[in-house]
């Protein structure tokens, strides 16, 4: 038995639009009929005579041939405008009976339960109110209203999304589950924000059961203007199905709030990743919030990533640290620390850390910010697999001028270890030195010091790179020194050692000393030569 499929709009929009088709070609021929049927003959003589009656023959060939191709086309659309018209009238004489087919199938059940067979679940309208779940045998979850849950669906759907608490001063709701046997996860709703300062979370992504990914976390709320607070914390992503999914990503912490009087308060921390499931990704974990400006408010810490799936699966990589804010007669806030990248299960790459936040910048005398730590690279699969990069450090902040000393940059994230076969995680680099005031006695930051190279394998494995380390801030006076370059990763039982980072250079301007080079991780204890030392900044 066979079936067809149509939807009336579409045939009738391209009726319409073959109809719109016929006649441009119509006004192209009507143009092209004089010049090429009435030709005048170039010369009096007999030979321009007959090439002018020949070429007008051809003409008034074209435009009986053209007559006949706008009669055929004109047929066409009518033939395709009305059976638009029949598909169309089909399918209304099928719904009503569809529908109290429907009906009666999901009535008792409905009743019984609560909840229909066949059918998604209602969107929640008021405030607060959850989406309706899906039916038992399919169906998705419906979207929550304002700050409610979404919905779960049944045996195959996706969750509903959770409401956004965004202009009604409520924490994001939760996304709903997915189907039972399959489907995805519903997306965390956004955090909402009080009068009062507070800022709320965003709601966790919906989970997977058997076959899918997890929801996204919903984002935290920001500040609103004028007020003090912690930004909001973002939502952590969904786990992934329990045979077969990803990890949902967390959601974004919110920016901090000010109010001029009080000081600052940090950036709202970042959603963990989701993790996945047997086999399956996780989840990235998400972005720390920036703090606003003026107090010195610090930056949010990054979520970290989730961890891979138990028999196969990357780690999800770390969110990166908030932005400090700017200070105004106070040291400007410290960056977030980069969130730490997510461990694999039995194989796979770990995930990468993120990077940490730069610090904020002094705007009149008031101390020196420092970067934010890079996160740590996530360790590789227990049986096969690399370890995960570690994140660079943030950057130090710079003082205006005559303003104090400029901040450190932040340490860089160690790299991931391998498990039994695979290389270790390459190590994250220091963060810049920030710029001193310039004036006697203003020192200008250290670079930040490069993280240490995971550890190969033990079996089998090359130890990460060292990070390199940090350059030293350019100040007029008292120029920067530069960050220590990390050690490289040791390798296990057979494998060469991880090169040392190279050190920092120091500042250009009123030369502040370069770093020390890392020192080489160790070659494996059968076999391996040792890492080469870093050179010096």
């Amino acid at each position: 038995m066979s079936f067809v499929v149509a939807t009336p709009e579409v045939v009738a929009q391209a009726a319409a639009e073959l109809s719109g088709i016929g006649m441009t070609l119509g006004e192209v021929n009507a143009a092209a009929w004089a010049p090429t049927i009435a030709v005048p003959a170039a010369g009096a003589d007999e030979v321009s005579a007959a090439i002018a009656a020949l070429f007008g023959a051809h003409g008034q060939a074209y435009q009986t041939m053209s007559a006949q191709a706008a009669e055929f086309h004109a047929q066409f659309v009518q033939a395709m405008t009305a059976g638009a018209g029949s598909y169309a009238f089909a399918e209304a004489a099928n719904a009503s009976p569809m529908a109290a087919a429907l009906d009666v199938v999901n009535g008792p059940i409905q009743g019984l339960l609560g909840r229909p067979l066949i059918g998604d679940g209602a969107a929640g309208t008021a405030p607060g109110q959850a989406g309706g779940a899906g039916g038992l045998l399919w169906g998705n979850g419906g979207a929550g209203g304002p700050g409610g849950a979404g919905g779960d669906a049944g045996l195959i759907g996706n969750g509903g999304a959770g409401g956004s608490g965004v202009g009604f001063g409520l924490a994001g709701g939760a996304g709903g589950a997915g189907g039972w046997l399959y489907g995805n996860g519903g997306a965390g709703g956004a955090g909402g924000a009080l009068a009062s300062g507070a800022a709320l979370p965003g709601g966790a992504g919906g989970r997977a059961w058997l076959f899918g990914n997890g929801g996204v976390g919903g984002a935290g709320a920001s500040v609103l203007p004028g007020a003090g607070g912690v930004g909001g914390a973002g939502g952590a992503g969904g786990a992934g199905g329990l045979l077969q999914g990803n990890g949902g990503a967390g959601g974004d912490g919110g920016i901090s709030g000010n109010n001029f009087l009080e000081a600052g308060s940090a950036g709202g921390v970042g959603g963990v990743g989701g993790a996945g499931g047997l086999i399956g990704d996780g989840g990235a974990g998400g972005a720390g919030g920036g703090g606003l400006g003026v107090r010195g408010e610090a930056g949010g810490v990054g979520g970290d990533g989730g961890a891979g799936g138990v028999l196969y699966g990357n780690g999800g990589s770390g969110g990166d640290g908030g932005l400090g804010g700017a200070g105004f007669g106070v040291a400007g806030g410290d960056g977030g620390a980069g969130g730490a990248g997510g461990a694999a299960g039995l194989i796979g790459t770990g995930g990468s850390g993120g990077d940490g936040g730069w610090g904020g910048d002094d705007t009149v005398r008031g101390g020196a910010a420092v970067g934010g730590l890079g996160g740590t690279g996530g360790r590789g699969g227990a049986l096969y697999g690399a370890g995960g990069t570690g994140g660079d450090g943030g950057r130090g902040g710079d003082a205006s001028v005559g303003n104090g000393d400029g901040g450190d940059g932040g340490g860089g994230g160690d790299g991931g270890a391998a498990g039994l076969i695979g290389h270790g995680g390459a190590a994250g680099s220091g963060g810049q030195g920030g710029i001193g005031g310039g004036l006697a006695g203003e020192v200008s930051g250290d670079g930040g010091l490069g993280g240490t190279g995971g550890r190969g394998g033990s079996l089998y494995g090359i130890g990460g790179a060292g990070g390199t380390g940090g350059a030293g801030g350019d100040g007029f006076e008292g120029g920067g020194a530069g960050g220590g370059g990390g050690g490289g990763g040791d390798a296990g039982l057979i494998g060469h050692g991880g090169d040392g980072g190279g050190g920092g250079r120091g500042s250009s301007n009123n030369p502040g000393a370069g770093g020390a080079g890392g020192t080489g991780g160790t070659g494996g204890s059968l076999f391996g030569s040792p890492g080469v030392n870093g050179s010096e900044g």
